[in-house]
């Protein structure tokens, strides 16, 4: 019997689930085939440096046209193996500036946002923002205010969820017998999180560390269920992974430009689903809750401080790239980000976490990419859920 050596793919993922074994957290989902995870978890571990070397001439061989591949999909697959190689090359314990394994993991090369950009965004904040005093206390004040309970959240999410669920099919489509479960959880870096099982199915958790606004609940939902991540995965399940046979696509891989491309779709879905000005909806879906949401001013503050988000970025650079002590990135995100001290920790610890330190710029260069790219078109959007691009598609 002749035994033919593996391909591309299955290369791809059985270093990928091997690389998994070092790092908690990097494989973030896999639903292939259950034979490879099962020998990969039954061998004996193998090093950092076999990997990196495992990563390199998968790199080498895609490139030299080994493997059954349509153009599009070897380029994909290139794509992420040489994110992945430099993921493997940091674990090693290789020095790589932060600023080229972002750019080598994620397909962005970040930079950092200029403080006049963001004083104009406090000057536009302050204008938006009711009341008098300093900015950062009315902007925290505007937050405490939509801040919800636990009951309330409970409530919330499952009635926002299931809205969004039925926008979603009408606009988007979802598979039939897709499902999520969603669960409240603590101690941990993030507000919340996809767990994607396979057979359609997402656990959803959303971390109650600190208290959940009201503003913010349209987003979570959006980002991590209907139509962000759980929808994403559903369609690609179906359409690439069961319809084509596209194996790449049963697993998903932190260090990889999958989710730069994952997390910049996932924070445009609140856009995609409901419009550029989506509060008149979510203040429809929240009223009978009895949740405060208002309106109005929700709108001018989310428009007034959207260039914020960019302080996170910032704050990495400044731990990563300058070499600065964590209270210094922790005063970057309370004088420019406007946040409280507790939740400007809250942040660096996510920026510091060995799985997530480069990740931030998934969420700061993802969504203008991915907001560019579907220009308002919802059947650019779906090309989002259903094919496979890379970073350098959506610029180009």
């Amino acid at each position: 019997m002749v035994v033919s050596d593996p391909s591309p793919v299955d290369r791809y993922l059985e270093v990928g689930l091997r690389l998994g074994r070092h790092l908690d957290g990097l494989v973030d989902a896999y639903y292939g085939p259950a034979h490879l995870s099962e020998r990969v978890d039954s061998e004996p571990l193998r090093d950092l440096p076999a990997l990196v070397s495992d990563v390199r001439g998968l790199v080498a061989d895609i490139d030299a046209g080994d493997g059954d591949l349509d153009p599009i999909r070897r380029r994909w697959l290139r794509a992420q193996a040489a994110g992945l190689h430099t993921a493997a090359r940091k674990l090693a314990g290789e020095e790589i500036s932060f600023v080229d394994e972002v750019e080598s993991c994620y397909g962005v090369r970040p930079q950092f946002v200029d403080h006049e950009i963001l004083a104009e965004a406090h000057t536009r904040l302050d204008a938006a923002l009711p009341g008098s005093g300093p900015l950062a206390e009315r902007y925290e004040a505007f937050r405490n205010r939509h801040l919800m309970t636990r009951e309330q959240l409970t409530e919330a999410v499952h009635v926002v969820a299931e809205a969004f669920r039925e926008r979603t099919h009408e606009r988007f489509g979802l598979p039939e017998g897709e499902s999520i479960r969603f669960d409240l959880v603590t101690n941990e870096p993030w507000s919340g999180f996809n767990y994607y099982e396979g057979g359609l199915r997402s656990r959803v958790a959303i971390n109650t560390d600190l208290p959940v606004s009201s503003t913010a609940i349209g987003h979570l939902i959006a980002h991590e269920a209907y139509p962000g991540h759980h929808t994403e995965h559903c369609r690609k399940e179906v359409g690439l992974v069961r319809t084509r046979g596209w194996l790449e696509e049963s697993i998903f891989l932190v260090g990889t430009p999958q989710c730069l491309m994952a997390e910049g779709l996932a924070d445009l879905a609140i856009e995609a689903l409901l419009g550029e000005h989506h509060e008149p909806v979510m203040a429809e879906i929240l009223r009978p809750l009895g949740i405060v949401y208002e309106t109005e001013v929700v709108a001018a503050v989310a428009e007034a401080g959207e260039a914020l988000a960019a302080v996170r970025g910032n704050a990495a650079l400044l731990l990563h790239d300058r070499g600065r002590p964590e209270d210094e990135a922790v005063a970057e995100l309370e004088r420019w980000g406007l946040l409280a001290h507790e939740r400007a920790v809250k942040s660096i610890s996510f920026l510091t976490h060995p799985t997530w330190r480069a990740y931030i710029f998934c969420y700061v260069a993802g969504l203008p990419l991915c907001r560019s790219f579907v220009a308002g078109d919802p059947a650019r959007f779906e090309r989002l859920l259903t094919e496979q691009l890379i970073p350098a598609d959506l610029a180009a």
